[in-house]
């Protein structure tokens, strides 16, 4: 364990960091196995409107620093093409 106290402090704040992160991490990987269901399950309807909010999310995450801008973009065209080929 850290013996100075800014480093006491920064162990904190990381770790207060990491929570937050995680969970906008946890709600975003949800939404993106809610697109797959309905996909799996072959509901058009119901996956592109969770597609744009998975699509949300995934910016999100990205703008927030936790993802890196390019797997934010690749996930969310692996979910677009898999809808798209389920309309087609």
């Amino acid at each position: 364990m850290a013996n100075i106290k800014s480093a006491i402090k920064r162990v904190t704040v990381n770790n207060n960091n990491r929570v937050q992160n995680q969970s906008y991490k946890t709600d975003m990987r949800s939404q993106i196995k809610r697109v797959e269901s309905f996909v799996e399950s072959k509901d058009i309807e119901n996956a592109k409107a969770a597609l744009a909010t998975a699509a949300k999310k995934i910016d999100k995450a990205v703008q927030k620093g936790i993802i890196h801008e390019n797997n934010g973009n690749r996930k969310k065209s692996r979910l677009a093409q898999k809808v798209n080929e389920l309309g087609a």
